[in-house]
This record gives C-alpha cells, sequence and structure tokens, in this order.
C-alpha cells in the first residue's frame, strides 16, 4: 500500500507529535484530509520544511484562494538535481519571466503541483508574487529520513 492510500485509509488521523514534518503526514490542516503534504496559505507554505527520504513525491496544495507558484531556487537546489518549478519551466528566470508576462506557473485554489525529488540535500523554493512577504520553503531530502507514520 503506498502512503497516500494508507493516509486516506486512516483518515489522516496518523499523529506526527514534535517530529518534523514528512511527506504523506497530516500538515496542521485537518480540513485538507491528508491529500497532500504541503499547504500554501495567503503567503506561507505550511510546513515550510518538510524532510523526505530519496524518491518521495511531495504534493503542495493552493489552500488559499490567492493563486501561488511553487519556483526552485536555482542556486540553492543541490548539485545534481533539476531546476523545478510550476508550469515545468527550465530556469528560474524563465518562470520569473512567464509568471511577470501572463502569469504562467500560476496555481489556483485547490490546485496542486507535485515532485519526485531523488538527489539528497536541501531544495530551496518560494511562490513569485509573494516572496517579498516571506513565502519560501525547504525540502530536505535525506537517506535518514521517513514516511513512515508509526
Amino acid at each position: 500500500m503506498d502512503r497516500r492510500s494508507f493516509l486516506r485509509s486512516v483518515g489522516g488521523v496518523a499523529a506526527v507529535g514534535a517530529t518534523p514534518a514528512l511527506a504523506g503526514c497530516p500538515t496542521g490542516n485537518a480540513a485538507t484530509g491528508g491529500d497532500h503534504d504541503v499547504g500554501m496559505t495567503v503567503r506561507k507554505f505550511r510546513p515550510a520544511t518538510i524532510e523526505v527520504p530519496p524518491g518521495t513525491t511531495v504534493v503542495w496544495k493552493n489552500t488559499s484562494k490567492q493563486g501561488h507558484t511553487v519556483t526552485a531556487y536555482e542556486d540553492l537546489i543541490p548539485d545534481g538535481a533539476e531546476f523545478w518549478s510550476t508550469g515545468d519551466f527550465g530556469s528560474q528566470a524563465a518562470a520569473e519571466s512567464a509568471y511577470y508576462n501572463g502569469l504562467k506557473g500560476w496555481i489556483s485554489q485547490d490546485q496542486t503541483y507535485e515532485r519526485t525529488f531523488e538527489v539528497v540535500g536541501e531544495h530551496e523554493y518560494y511562490c513569485i508574487p509573494h516572496e517579498a512577504a516571506g513565502m519560501k520553503g525547504t525540502v530536505v531530502v535525506s537517506e535518514d529520513a521517513t514516511t513512515d507514520s508509526a
């Protein structure tokens, strides 16, 4: 059984406690039903940092009425990792240009974006229109991370 199927079967009641947020675990918003790993409020990613093992697919969901992007800081992703963003642009500059010239890469309320992380390290990202307000996050890919909820 994959982690999303497991979470649906238990209704998102697995407790995280004081441990770091893990992919597939509830993110503190009981109303979401555990269908995403990172939510987007008006000006924040929740949680701002998530730790996952290599090979994990992280799902972001726009849980606010504001439109958002999820855009990697090209210079702040680990060596060997490919750039990633909503809209699947090839670079940070291309993602920013597309956003500012037509709102491309924008995801609306209740839409999701997902990315599978293979390269160990810290993958820092931001929301293009809300970066100045502090809407930034980090996916930490670690061999020590686990997606087990037990």
